[in-house]
């Protein structure tokens, strides 16, 4: 007890550390710039679109692992969850190795339409998305391994198609995993910073989201950088606020 205790400190001090040095006078003046807003409503947007990119991808590659069963399905869980324990910097690398001019599949996108992923905006939501994913299939592929697969069968036997019993039988059943799951994915695409520097590069107003701009700040401008991990750590203590009394809390 005293251990697990004196760990808890532990975890608290960083974060006590940054609030006991942050430059409270001049925040709303360090705040206030342009830049600082750029990068934040790119951060918000990219999350926010890397975490619609996961649902579509996400939802059902959650279902395919969890109900059906295939050769090969624990190498594909395996590839899935890969980025949660893949350093984000080879993350970026494989994506520059895959979809950048020279990659395998970006070589035939530039060739074949003209479309060039790394280094733009859409690079950061592809980025994003391929560390933020995992934590959307994990969080579905439990809540439908928990859920009963027989009112889909008696939705079946009733004449139901197979996307049908999912969406009006299943869905409804998992939608707080869904929305778990989705929360999780956003904040980690918020807070991305190794495969969106190497796939998407660091340009103002383009590429540079939030924690992109304290790295930078943090070379040039402590105190703008600190001011900036305040605004981060303000929405993840929100996020994750709204996470535990919505959907982690027992009924």
């Amino acid at each position: 007890m005293v251990g697990d205790h004196r760990a808890g400190q532990d975890d608290q001090l960083p974060l006590l550390a940054l609030l006991v040095r942050a430059p409270w006078r001049s925040l709303p003046e360090q705040l206030g710039s342009t830049e600082v807003w750029q990068a934040l409503q790119l951060s918000l947007l990219s999350a926010t679109a890397a975490t619609a990119v996961s649902l579509v991808l996400g939802v059902p590659l959650a279902w395919l692992l969890a109900r059906t069963d295939f050769p090969g399905r624990g190498l594909v869980r395996a590839l899935v969850t890969l980025p949660l324990v893949l350093p984000p910097v080879v993350g970026g690398v494989a994506l520059l190795l895959a979809l950048g001019r020279n990659g395998i599949v970006g070589r035939w996108l530039d060739a074949w339409f003209g479309i060039t992923l790394p280094f733009t905006t859409t690079g950061v939501v592809i980025a994003e998305a391929f560390v933020a994913m995992p934590f959307l299939v994990i969080s579905v592929e439990g809540t439908l391994r928990a859920a009963d697969p027989r009112y889909e069968e008696a939705a079946t036997t009733l004449g139901a198609s197979r996307f049908t019993a999912f969406r009006r039988v299943t869905l409804p059943l998992i939608a707080p995993g869904i929305a778990a799951g989705a929360v999780l994915a956003w904040a980690r695409a918020l807070g991305e910073f190794g495969a969106t520097i190497t796939f998407a590069g660091n340009f103002p107003g383009r590429t540079q989201t939030m924690p992109l701009s304290v790295y930078l700040a943090l070379q040039n401008d402590p105190e703008a950088a600190i001011a900036l991990s305040l605004v981060l750590l303000a929405v993840s203590i929100a996020v994750l606020a709204a996470l535990r009394d919505r959907w982690m809390t027992a009924p």
